[in-house]
């Protein structure tokens, strides 16, 4: 469980970096807006941040929940690679996304991430493997079915000030990803 405790003692140096920086009013900083070359950086700091305590600890539990399971997998780098990757990606389509469907917004956690670390664990496993070699299905068919998938997984998740692109975004990246085996070390 190193890569997950890791992640999550980024996340706690981030949320300790955004209490001390709210005391001066840039508390901000670290939220990912766009248009995007003001603070480039946010991509990836935006990962790590989150807009409340109970926001943290609801993302941590559910990264302890899957994060040692695909660490059984994949490598260190790899793990953080794909954390920060489809954390950033999830985070980037729901400001890109947002922006177009309504007023822009910023955005922040780990819930992107982890949303595509489930879907790795869904995708990627054996039983999935085995019923997806014997349908036989088309990558345009499966693509489609993981995009579905996305949107149940997410719905789960739906109430006001949820970032619901981001979640759809990071459990399709992880679907993709599990299916391919992308983290698989072996």
């Amino acid at each position: 469980m190193r890569a997950t405790f890791e992640t999550l003692a980024v996340a706690a140096l981030v949320g300790t970096a955004q209490l001390v920086l709210s005391a001066v009013g840039l508390g901000g900083i670290f939220a990912l807006s766009m248009p995007l070359t003001v603070a480039p950086w946010t991509a990836v700091t935006s990962v790590y941040a989150h807009g409340s305590i109970g926001h943290l600890l609801a993302n941590a539990l559910a990264l302890l929940l899957v994060g040692p399971l695909v660490e059984r997998r994949t490598t260190r780098p790899r793990f953080h690679a794909f954390v920060v990757g489809t954390g950033a990606l999830a985070g980037l389509a729901q400001v890109t996304l947002g922006g177009l469907l309504g007023p822009p917004s910023a955005v922040l956690g780990l819930s992107g991430a982890v949303f595509a670390l489930g879907g790795y664990l869904l995708a990627g496993n054996v039983v999935s493997a085995t019923l997806f070699d014997r349908l036989r299905l088309s990558a345009r068919a499966q693509f489609a079915l993981f995009g579905l998938a996305a949107v149940v997984l997410t719905a789960t998740t739906a109430a006001p000030g949820v970032a619901l692109i981001a979640h759809a975004t990071g459990a399709f990246c992880g679907l993709v990803a599990g299916r391919a085996r992308l983290l698989d070390a072996r």
